[in-house]
Protein backbone atom coordinates (compact mmCIF):
# COMPACT_ATOMS: atom_id res chain seq x y z
CA UNK A 1 0.00 0.00 0.00
CA UNK A 2 2.51 2.52 0.89
CA UNK A 3 4.44 1.93 -2.45
CA UNK A 4 1.23 2.37 -4.39
CA UNK A 5 0.59 5.29 -2.39
CA UNK A 6 4.26 6.89 -3.34
CA UNK A 7 4.09 5.87 -6.66
CA UNK A 8 1.08 7.85 -6.65
CA UNK A 9 2.47 10.99 -4.92
CA UNK A 10 5.32 10.63 -7.88
CA UNK A 11 2.89 11.03 -10.42
CA UNK A 12 1.19 14.39 -9.16
CA UNK A 13 3.02 17.30 -10.27
CA UNK A 14 2.75 14.98 -14.24
CA UNK A 15 -1.11 14.65 -13.71
CA UNK A 16 -1.20 18.85 -12.77
CA UNK A 17 0.82 19.51 -15.82
CA UNK A 18 -1.31 17.26 -17.97
CA UNK A 19 -4.28 19.22 -17.13
CA UNK A 20 -6.47 20.95 -19.95
CA UNK A 21 -5.74 24.72 -20.18
CA UNK A 22 -9.09 26.38 -19.81
CA UNK A 23 -10.80 29.15 -21.68
CA UNK A 24 -13.84 30.91 -19.93
CA UNK A 25 -16.48 32.96 -21.74
CA UNK A 26 -19.12 34.95 -19.86
CA UNK A 27 -21.42 37.42 -22.78
CA UNK A 28 -22.18 39.71 -19.51
CA UNK A 29 -18.35 40.77 -19.54
CA UNK A 30 -18.74 42.82 -22.32
CA UNK A 31 -15.54 45.19 -23.27
CA UNK A 32 -16.86 47.63 -25.70
CA UNK A 33 -18.84 46.83 -29.08
CA UNK A 34 -15.63 46.47 -32.01
CA UNK A 35 -15.79 49.06 -34.25
CA UNK A 36 -15.98 48.18 -37.91
CA UNK A 37 -13.37 50.53 -38.91
CA UNK A 38 -10.64 47.96 -37.09
CA UNK A 39 -11.06 46.10 -40.24
CA UNK A 40 -9.20 48.96 -42.62
CA UNK A 41 -6.42 49.07 -44.75
CA UNK A 42 -3.01 51.73 -45.62
CA UNK A 43 -2.17 52.26 -48.96
CA UNK A 44 1.10 54.21 -49.65
CA UNK A 45 2.56 54.91 -52.89
CA UNK A 46 5.63 53.13 -52.19
CA UNK A 47 8.93 53.29 -54.97
CA UNK A 48 11.77 50.76 -54.09
CA UNK A 49 14.78 49.72 -56.67
CA UNK A 50 14.24 46.91 -58.37
CA UNK A 51 17.03 44.62 -59.81
CA UNK A 52 18.14 44.35 -63.09
CA UNK A 53 17.86 41.35 -65.42
CA UNK A 54 21.69 41.32 -65.69
CA UNK A 55 22.11 41.95 -61.81
CA UNK A 56 23.73 45.26 -62.51
CA UNK A 57 23.06 49.20 -60.89
CA UNK A 58 19.66 50.04 -62.63
CA UNK A 59 17.38 52.94 -61.83
CA UNK A 60 14.35 51.01 -62.64
CA UNK A 61 11.40 50.93 -59.40
CA UNK A 62 8.90 49.23 -58.42
CA UNK A 63 5.78 51.14 -57.28
CA UNK A 64 3.00 49.55 -54.79
CA UNK A 65 0.23 51.48 -56.97
CA UNK A 66 1.53 51.37 -60.35
CA UNK A 67 1.75 47.87 -61.57
CA UNK A 68 0.36 45.53 -58.77
CA UNK A 69 -3.47 48.17 -58.08
CA UNK A 70 -3.76 50.34 -61.08
CA UNK A 71 -2.82 48.70 -64.21
CA UNK A 72 -4.51 50.07 -67.04
CA UNK A 73 -2.85 47.93 -69.63
CA UNK A 74 -3.75 44.93 -67.84
CA UNK A 75 -6.12 42.44 -68.48
CA UNK A 76 -7.55 42.56 -64.91
CA UNK A 77 -7.73 46.01 -65.55
CA UNK A 78 -11.47 47.80 -64.93
CA UNK A 79 -12.43 50.77 -67.22
CA UNK A 80 -11.16 52.54 -64.65
CA UNK A 81 -7.71 51.28 -65.10
CA UNK A 82 -7.27 49.28 -61.28
CA UNK A 83 -7.36 45.84 -61.10
CA UNK A 84 -10.16 43.42 -60.25
CA UNK A 85 -8.37 40.98 -58.38
CA UNK A 86 -7.93 43.41 -55.86
CA UNK A 87 -11.50 44.84 -56.02
CA UNK A 88 -12.88 41.23 -55.87
CA UNK A 89 -9.91 40.26 -53.24
CA UNK A 90 -11.38 43.09 -50.78
CA UNK A 91 -14.93 42.55 -51.08
CA UNK A 92 -14.43 38.55 -49.94
CA UNK A 93 -12.46 40.13 -47.05
CA UNK A 94 -15.56 42.46 -46.43
CA UNK A 95 -12.72 45.70 -45.38
CA UNK A 96 -14.09 48.78 -44.10
CA UNK A 97 -12.13 51.55 -45.07
CA UNK A 98 -8.86 52.98 -46.23
CA UNK A 99 -6.05 55.44 -45.17
CA UNK A 100 -4.45 57.17 -48.00
CA UNK A 101 -2.37 58.59 -49.32
CA UNK A 102 -0.75 58.42 -46.14
CA UNK A 103 3.04 57.05 -45.62
CA UNK A 104 5.70 59.03 -45.63
CA UNK A 105 4.78 59.92 -49.25
CA UNK A 106 2.19 62.60 -48.19
CA UNK A 107 4.73 64.66 -46.88
CA UNK A 108 5.73 65.88 -50.32
CA UNK A 109 2.69 65.11 -52.12
CA UNK A 110 0.53 68.28 -53.09
CA UNK A 111 -2.87 66.94 -54.50
CA UNK A 112 -3.46 69.73 -56.98
CA UNK A 113 -0.82 67.40 -59.30
CA UNK A 114 -3.46 65.21 -59.33
CA UNK A 115 -6.72 66.61 -60.44
CA UNK A 116 -7.82 67.47 -63.94
CA UNK A 117 -7.39 66.06 -67.18
CA UNK A 118 -4.34 63.02 -66.78
CA UNK A 119 -3.04 63.78 -70.52
CA UNK A 120 -2.15 67.53 -68.62
CA UNK A 121 -1.09 66.14 -65.16
CA UNK A 122 2.40 66.72 -64.37
CA UNK A 123 5.36 63.83 -63.75
CA UNK A 124 6.99 65.19 -60.57
CA UNK A 125 9.93 63.71 -58.28
CA UNK A 126 8.35 61.67 -55.14
CA UNK A 127 11.22 63.00 -52.61
CA UNK A 128 9.80 60.32 -49.81
CA UNK A 129 10.65 56.98 -51.58
CA UNK A 130 13.05 58.58 -54.47
CA UNK A 131 10.75 57.29 -57.30
CA UNK A 132 9.01 59.56 -59.93
CA UNK A 133 5.17 60.34 -59.92
CA UNK A 134 3.17 60.25 -62.50
CA UNK A 135 0.12 61.34 -60.99
CA UNK A 136 -2.47 59.43 -63.17
CA UNK A 137 -3.86 58.59 -59.38
CA UNK A 138 -5.38 61.38 -58.09
CA UNK A 139 -8.34 62.30 -55.60
CA UNK A 140 -10.64 61.86 -57.68
CA UNK A 141 -9.63 58.45 -58.80
CA UNK A 142 -8.84 57.49 -54.81
CA UNK A 143 -12.50 58.04 -54.10
CA UNK A 144 -13.82 56.45 -57.14
CA UNK A 145 -11.89 53.53 -56.85
CA UNK A 146 -12.87 53.31 -52.51
CA UNK A 147 -16.58 53.62 -54.46
CA UNK A 148 -15.95 50.91 -56.41
CA UNK A 149 -14.70 48.57 -52.92
CA UNK A 150 -17.50 49.99 -50.58
CA UNK A 151 -14.57 51.44 -48.65
CA UNK A 152 -14.41 54.59 -46.34
CA UNK A 153 -12.27 57.07 -47.24
CA UNK A 154 -9.83 58.01 -44.29
CA UNK A 155 -7.65 60.93 -46.03
CA UNK A 156 -4.09 62.06 -44.86
CA UNK A 157 -3.11 65.59 -45.55
CA UNK A 158 0.17 66.50 -46.26
CA UNK A 159 1.46 68.86 -43.21
CA UNK A 160 5.05 68.60 -43.59
CA UNK A 161 6.09 70.19 -46.88
CA UNK A 162 2.35 71.40 -47.33
CA UNK A 163 0.49 74.53 -46.14
CA UNK A 164 -2.98 74.80 -44.51
CA UNK A 165 -3.80 76.28 -47.20
CA UNK A 166 -3.71 73.39 -49.12
CA UNK A 167 -4.93 71.12 -46.82
CA UNK A 168 -8.59 73.44 -46.70
CA UNK A 169 -8.82 73.77 -50.07
CA UNK A 170 -8.30 70.15 -50.53
CA UNK A 171 -11.56 69.64 -47.92
CA UNK A 172 -13.20 72.69 -50.02
CA UNK A 173 -12.65 70.15 -53.46
CA UNK A 174 -13.71 67.50 -51.79
CA UNK A 175 -16.70 68.41 -49.50
CA UNK A 176 -18.37 71.92 -50.62
CA UNK A 177 -21.24 72.30 -52.83
CA UNK A 178 -20.67 73.75 -55.61
CA UNK A 179 -20.83 77.70 -55.98
CA UNK A 180 -16.66 78.15 -54.17
CA UNK A 181 -13.06 77.75 -56.50
CA UNK A 182 -12.33 74.06 -55.75
CA UNK A 183 -15.50 73.11 -55.56
CA UNK A 184 -16.37 73.97 -59.26
CA UNK A 185 -13.10 72.48 -60.15
CA UNK A 186 -14.50 69.12 -58.52
CA UNK A 187 -17.64 69.79 -60.64
CA UNK A 188 -15.52 70.24 -63.48
CA UNK A 189 -13.54 67.08 -63.44
CA UNK A 190 -16.90 65.68 -63.51
CA UNK A 191 -17.89 65.02 -59.92
CA UNK A 192 -20.94 67.51 -59.42
CA UNK A 193 -21.81 66.12 -55.98
CA UNK A 194 -19.22 66.34 -53.01
CA UNK A 195 -17.26 63.15 -51.64
CA UNK A 196 -18.29 64.04 -48.42
CA UNK A 197 -14.66 62.58 -46.69
CA UNK A 198 -15.44 62.71 -43.14
CA UNK A 199 -12.42 60.94 -41.18
CA UNK A 200 -8.66 63.09 -42.19
CA UNK A 201 -5.37 62.32 -40.82
CA UNK A 202 -3.40 65.70 -39.68
CA UNK A 203 0.01 65.02 -41.25
CA UNK A 204 1.72 61.42 -41.01
CA UNK A 205 4.43 60.73 -38.10
CA UNK A 206 5.62 63.89 -37.88
CA UNK A 207 8.03 63.05 -35.41
CA UNK A 208 9.55 61.03 -37.56
CA UNK A 209 13.28 62.22 -37.81
CA UNK A 210 15.22 61.27 -40.00
CA UNK A 211 13.04 59.20 -42.26
CA UNK A 212 10.26 62.20 -42.54
CA UNK A 213 10.04 64.84 -44.57
CA UNK A 214 9.90 68.07 -42.84
CA UNK A 215 9.64 66.29 -39.73
CA UNK A 216 8.85 68.41 -36.38
CA UNK A 217 9.03 69.06 -32.94
CA UNK A 218 6.26 68.49 -30.97
CA UNK A 219 5.37 71.94 -29.65
CA UNK A 220 5.38 72.98 -33.84
CA UNK A 221 3.54 70.10 -34.62
CA UNK A 222 0.54 71.15 -32.18
CA UNK A 223 0.57 74.30 -33.49
CA UNK A 224 0.23 73.49 -37.23
CA UNK A 225 -1.85 70.94 -36.46
CA UNK A 226 -4.20 73.26 -34.66
CA UNK A 227 -3.98 76.26 -36.95
CA UNK A 228 -4.63 73.22 -39.77
CA UNK A 229 -7.65 71.77 -38.07
CA UNK A 230 -9.51 75.12 -37.39
CA UNK A 231 -9.16 75.88 -41.53
CA UNK A 232 -9.92 72.90 -41.96
CA UNK A 233 -13.16 72.90 -40.14
CA UNK A 234 -13.97 75.85 -41.08
CA UNK A 235 -15.05 74.81 -44.43
CA UNK A 236 -16.97 72.08 -43.22
CA UNK A 237 -17.44 71.59 -39.30
CA UNK A 238 -18.44 67.71 -39.61
CA UNK A 239 -15.14 66.22 -40.69
CA UNK A 240 -13.08 64.64 -38.10
CA UNK A 241 -9.89 64.58 -37.31
CA UNK A 242 -6.36 61.95 -36.56
CA UNK A 243 -3.48 63.40 -34.94
CA UNK A 244 -0.13 62.18 -35.56
CA UNK A 245 1.06 59.91 -32.45
CA UNK A 246 4.85 59.38 -32.08
CA UNK A 247 6.30 56.84 -34.16
CA UNK A 248 9.86 56.64 -32.50
CA UNK A 249 10.01 53.80 -30.11
CA UNK A 250 13.97 54.02 -28.85
CA UNK A 251 14.61 52.57 -25.29
CA UNK A 252 14.15 56.32 -24.15
CA UNK A 253 10.57 56.37 -23.55
CA UNK A 254 10.33 59.82 -25.50
CA UNK A 255 7.25 58.51 -27.73
CA UNK A 256 5.80 58.68 -24.27
CA UNK A 257 6.30 62.76 -23.97
CA UNK A 258 5.16 62.90 -27.49
CA UNK A 259 1.86 61.26 -26.70
CA UNK A 260 1.30 63.04 -23.84
CA UNK A 261 1.96 66.79 -25.26
CA UNK A 262 -0.17 65.41 -28.46
CA UNK A 263 -3.11 64.50 -26.59
CA UNK A 264 -2.87 67.50 -23.78
CA UNK A 265 -2.88 70.06 -26.37
CA UNK A 266 -4.62 68.95 -29.19
CA UNK A 267 -7.31 67.28 -26.81
CA UNK A 268 -10.19 69.57 -28.31
CA UNK A 269 -8.64 69.01 -31.82
CA UNK A 270 -8.56 64.95 -31.90
CA UNK A 271 -11.23 62.51 -32.11
CA UNK A 272 -8.58 60.19 -32.89
CA UNK A 273 -4.95 59.63 -32.03
CA UNK A 274 -2.85 57.63 -34.28
CA UNK A 275 -0.71 54.52 -33.55
CA UNK A 276 1.65 53.44 -35.93
CA UNK A 277 3.52 50.19 -34.67
CA UNK A 278 4.97 47.37 -36.94
CA UNK A 279 6.48 44.03 -35.50
CA UNK A 280 9.73 43.78 -35.14
CA UNK A 281 11.57 41.17 -36.31
CA UNK A 282 13.38 38.72 -34.48
CA UNK A 283 15.90 35.48 -35.36
CA UNK A 284 14.13 34.02 -32.09
CA UNK A 285 10.75 32.01 -32.25
CA UNK A 286 9.35 33.40 -28.67
CA UNK A 287 10.81 36.68 -28.86
CA UNK A 288 8.80 37.07 -31.91
CA UNK A 289 5.82 35.51 -31.19
CA UNK A 290 5.63 36.58 -27.42
CA UNK A 291 7.32 39.57 -26.18
CA UNK A 292 6.82 41.39 -30.02
CA UNK A 293 2.98 40.89 -29.00
CA UNK A 294 3.36 42.16 -25.31
CA UNK A 295 4.92 45.43 -27.26
CA UNK A 296 2.35 45.96 -29.19
CA UNK A 297 -0.46 45.86 -26.43
CA UNK A 298 1.35 48.19 -24.32
CA UNK A 299 1.48 50.84 -27.28
CA UNK A 300 -1.89 50.52 -26.71
CA UNK A 301 -2.52 50.30 -23.08
CA UNK A 302 -0.08 53.67 -22.29
CA UNK A 303 -1.60 55.71 -25.38
CA UNK A 304 -4.78 55.10 -24.19
CA UNK A 305 -4.39 55.70 -19.83
CA UNK A 306 -2.56 58.80 -21.41
CA UNK A 307 -5.55 59.62 -23.13
CA UNK A 308 -8.20 59.01 -19.97
CA UNK A 309 -5.69 61.10 -17.50
CA UNK A 310 -6.02 63.94 -19.99
CA UNK A 311 -9.91 63.61 -20.30
CA UNK A 312 -10.39 63.42 -16.60
CA UNK A 313 -7.96 66.23 -16.20
CA UNK A 314 -9.54 68.47 -18.39
CA UNK A 315 -13.37 67.06 -17.86
CA UNK A 316 -13.21 66.03 -21.82
CA UNK A 317 -16.91 64.62 -22.23
CA UNK A 318 -16.39 63.61 -25.70
CA UNK A 319 -14.34 60.76 -26.60
CA UNK A 320 -10.64 60.55 -28.37
CA UNK A 321 -9.78 57.07 -29.55
CA UNK A 322 -6.96 55.25 -30.89
CA UNK A 323 -6.66 55.02 -34.94
CA UNK A 324 -3.78 52.17 -34.70
CA UNK A 325 -3.72 53.50 -38.67
CA UNK A 326 0.01 51.72 -39.63
CA UNK A 327 0.68 48.26 -38.70
CA UNK A 328 1.78 44.81 -39.65
CA UNK A 329 4.23 42.01 -39.61
CA UNK A 330 6.91 41.74 -42.38
CA UNK A 331 9.16 39.00 -43.71
CA UNK A 332 8.41 35.16 -45.32
CA UNK A 333 6.52 32.65 -44.45
CA UNK A 334 3.42 31.58 -41.77
CA UNK A 335 4.90 33.81 -38.51
CA UNK A 336 3.75 37.12 -40.09
CA UNK A 337 -0.08 34.99 -40.04
CA UNK A 338 0.29 34.75 -36.36
CA UNK A 339 1.54 37.80 -35.72
CA UNK A 340 -1.28 39.51 -37.69
CA UNK A 341 -3.83 37.64 -35.70
CA UNK A 342 -2.11 38.54 -32.46
CA UNK A 343 -2.90 42.45 -33.87
CA UNK A 344 -6.60 41.45 -34.41
CA UNK A 345 -6.78 40.02 -30.69
CA UNK A 346 -4.76 43.26 -29.17
CA UNK A 347 -7.54 45.59 -31.55
CA UNK A 348 -10.64 43.32 -29.60
CA UNK A 349 -9.56 43.13 -26.34
CA UNK A 350 -9.06 47.48 -26.08
CA UNK A 351 -12.43 47.94 -28.14
CA UNK A 352 -13.58 50.19 -25.74
CA UNK A 353 -10.66 52.38 -27.14
CA UNK A 354 -9.15 51.13 -30.59
CA UNK A 355 -11.95 52.00 -33.13
CA UNK A 356 -10.23 52.05 -36.10
CA UNK A 357 -6.69 50.54 -37.79
CA UNK A 358 -5.35 50.27 -41.33
CA UNK A 359 -3.11 47.33 -41.95
CA UNK A 360 -0.31 48.03 -44.32
CA UNK A 361 -0.67 47.80 -47.20
CA UNK A 362 -3.26 47.00 -50.03
CA UNK A 363 -0.91 45.36 -51.79
CA UNK A 364 -0.25 42.65 -48.98
CA UNK A 365 -3.73 41.21 -49.14
CA UNK A 366 -2.80 39.08 -52.28
CA UNK A 367 0.77 37.47 -53.08
CA UNK A 368 2.45 38.18 -56.56
CA UNK A 369 3.99 35.65 -58.43
CA UNK A 370 5.83 37.79 -61.13
CA UNK A 371 5.02 35.75 -64.10
CA UNK A 372 1.80 33.86 -62.70
CA UNK A 373 0.19 36.81 -61.13
CA UNK A 374 -1.70 37.36 -57.72
CA UNK A 375 -3.02 34.61 -55.22
CA UNK A 376 -4.36 34.07 -51.71
CA UNK A 377 -2.21 33.01 -48.79
CA UNK A 378 -3.32 32.52 -45.19
CA UNK A 379 -2.84 35.61 -44.52
CA UNK A 380 -5.67 36.77 -46.53
CA UNK A 381 -7.85 33.81 -44.66
CA UNK A 382 -6.79 34.96 -41.80
CA UNK A 383 -8.13 38.97 -42.67
CA UNK A 384 -11.18 37.37 -44.01
CA UNK A 385 -11.75 35.46 -40.70
CA UNK A 386 -11.49 38.07 -38.42
CA UNK A 387 -13.08 40.91 -40.99
CA UNK A 388 -16.09 38.81 -41.60
CA UNK A 389 -16.94 36.61 -38.26
CA UNK A 390 -15.41 38.75 -35.64
CA UNK A 391 -18.29 41.99 -35.06
CA UNK A 392 -20.11 42.39 -32.37
CA UNK A 393 -19.17 42.51 -28.17
CA UNK A 394 -15.67 42.28 -27.52
CA UNK A 395 -15.80 39.71 -24.26
CA UNK A 396 -13.19 39.66 -21.27
CA UNK A 397 -12.60 36.10 -21.57
CA UNK A 398 -10.63 34.28 -18.88
CA UNK A 399 -7.80 31.94 -19.51
CA UNK A 400 -5.73 29.42 -17.40
CA UNK A 401 -2.94 28.25 -19.27
CA UNK A 402 1.25 27.75 -19.62
CA UNK A 403 3.73 30.70 -20.17
CA UNK A 404 6.85 31.11 -21.27
CA UNK A 405 9.50 34.59 -20.64
CA UNK A 406 11.29 35.63 -23.67
CA UNK A 407 13.60 38.36 -24.61
CA UNK A 408 14.08 41.07 -22.31
CA UNK A 409 10.24 40.87 -20.97
CA UNK A 410 10.49 39.52 -17.11
CA UNK A 411 6.31 39.01 -17.71
CA UNK A 412 5.13 35.18 -18.20
CA UNK A 413 3.35 35.31 -21.58
CA UNK A 414 0.50 32.73 -21.38
CA UNK A 415 1.16 30.23 -25.05
CA UNK A 416 -2.44 30.86 -25.59
CA UNK A 417 -3.89 34.09 -27.10
CA UNK A 418 -7.47 34.30 -26.80
CA UNK A 419 -10.08 36.53 -27.99
CA UNK A 420 -13.79 36.31 -28.15
CA UNK A 421 -16.71 38.08 -29.53
CA UNK A 422 -20.64 37.65 -28.84
CA UNK A 423 -22.74 38.43 -32.36
CA UNK A 424 -26.06 39.28 -31.83
CA UNK A 425 -26.75 39.26 -35.15
CA UNK A 426 -26.15 35.78 -35.81
CA UNK A 427 -26.49 34.78 -31.82
CA UNK A 428 -22.92 33.13 -31.93
CA UNK A 429 -19.64 33.63 -29.87
CA UNK A 430 -16.15 33.68 -32.01
CA UNK A 431 -13.49 32.55 -29.80
CA UNK A 432 -9.87 33.51 -32.00
CA UNK A 433 -7.05 31.47 -30.18
CA UNK A 434 -2.93 31.82 -31.06
CA UNK A 435 -1.22 28.50 -29.80
CA UNK A 436 2.36 30.41 -29.20
CA UNK A 437 3.90 27.00 -28.04
CA UNK A 438 6.22 26.54 -30.85
CA UNK A 439 6.55 22.29 -30.72
CA UNK A 440 3.26 21.14 -28.78
CA UNK A 441 -0.48 21.06 -28.75
CA UNK A 442 -2.44 22.78 -26.35
CA UNK A 443 -5.99 21.02 -25.08
CA UNK A 444 -8.38 23.51 -23.58
CA UNK A 445 -11.65 22.70 -21.90
CA UNK A 446 -13.95 25.82 -23.21
CA UNK A 447 -17.07 26.91 -21.11
CA UNK A 448 -19.45 29.44 -21.27
CA UNK A 449 -20.25 30.50 -17.34
CA UNK A 450 -24.19 30.31 -18.61
CA UNK A 451 -23.59 26.90 -19.82
CA UNK A 452 -25.37 28.45 -22.95
CA UNK A 453 -22.93 26.70 -25.75
CA UNK A 454 -25.45 24.52 -28.26
CA UNK A 455 -25.39 22.52 -31.11
CA UNK A 456 -22.15 21.90 -33.04
CA UNK A 457 -19.30 24.40 -33.11
CA UNK A 458 -17.25 24.84 -36.64
CA UNK A 459 -13.74 25.44 -36.56
CA UNK A 460 -11.45 27.32 -39.01
CA UNK A 461 -7.46 26.77 -38.64
CA UNK A 462 -4.94 27.65 -39.94
CA UNK A 463 -1.42 26.68 -39.75
CA UNK A 464 1.92 25.41 -41.59
CA UNK A 465 4.42 22.72 -41.16
CA UNK A 466 7.44 24.21 -41.95
CA UNK A 467 6.54 28.35 -40.43
CA UNK A 468 9.41 30.47 -42.39
CA UNK A 469 8.80 28.47 -45.69
CA UNK A 470 7.86 31.19 -48.01
CA UNK A 471 4.45 31.02 -49.54
CA UNK A 472 4.03 30.15 -53.31
CA UNK A 473 1.73 30.35 -56.09
CA UNK A 474 1.67 26.44 -56.92
CA UNK A 475 1.03 25.59 -53.40
CA UNK A 476 -2.23 28.32 -53.17
CA UNK A 477 -4.64 25.41 -52.76
CA UNK A 478 -3.14 24.33 -49.36
CA UNK A 479 -3.52 27.75 -47.74
CA UNK A 480 -7.32 28.43 -46.94
CA UNK A 481 -7.76 27.05 -43.55
CA UNK A 482 -8.94 23.81 -42.41
CA UNK A 483 -12.62 23.27 -41.49
CA UNK A 484 -13.87 21.17 -39.05
CA UNK A 485 -17.35 20.29 -36.60
CA UNK A 486 -17.05 20.14 -32.66
CA UNK A 487 -20.01 18.69 -30.97
CA UNK A 488 -21.15 20.68 -27.79
CA UNK A 489 -20.98 18.36 -24.92
CA UNK A 490 -22.78 19.53 -21.38
CA UNK A 491 -22.70 23.25 -22.69
CA UNK A 492 -18.97 22.89 -22.97
CA UNK A 493 -16.26 22.44 -25.77
CA UNK A 494 -12.72 20.73 -26.37
CA UNK A 495 -10.17 21.36 -28.18
CA UNK A 496 -6.30 20.25 -29.26
CA UNK A 497 -4.96 23.58 -30.40
CA UNK A 498 -1.80 22.30 -32.48
CA UNK A 499 1.65 24.32 -32.28
CA UNK A 500 2.12 27.67 -33.85
CA UNK A 501 -1.43 27.76 -34.89
CA UNK A 502 -4.72 30.25 -35.30
CA UNK A 503 -8.00 28.50 -34.76
CA UNK A 504 -11.53 30.30 -34.55
CA UNK A 505 -14.35 28.46 -33.55
CA UNK A 506 -17.74 29.45 -33.91
CA UNK A 507 -20.89 28.17 -31.94
CA UNK A 508 -24.37 29.33 -31.28
CA UNK A 509 -25.75 30.20 -28.07
CA UNK A 510 -29.09 28.70 -26.78
CA UNK A 511 -31.65 30.60 -26.51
Amino acid sequence: MKKIFFTLLLALPFAAMAQNAKIKIDVDRKIADIDPKIYGVFMEQISRAAPSPDGGATHNRTNSLYGPIYNPSSPLANADGFKTDYIDAWHELKLTNMRWPGGNYVADYDWRNGIGPKNLRPVTKELAWGGIDSNQVGTDEWVKYNKSLGSENVLCVNLGTGSIDEAAHLVEYCNSPAGTLYANMRVKYGNPEPFKIKYWGLGNEEDGEPWELAAKSAEDYCKLAREAAKIMRSVDKDIKFTVCGSSRYGTDGQWIDWNQQIITELRDVADYISIHRYWDRSDDYYTFIGQRALDVDEKISITAAQIAQVRTRYNIKRPIYLAVDEWGSFGRGFLPVLATAQYYNSFIRHADVVKMSNFTLLTAILAQDPAKGSYKTPLFYMLKLYANNCLGDALDVFVDCGTFKAGDEDKPIPYLDVTSVYSKETNSIIINVVNRHKDQAITADISDVTGSFAGKATVSELNAVDTNAPFTFEKQSQYGPVSKELNVKGGKLTYSFPAHSFTQIIVKQSM
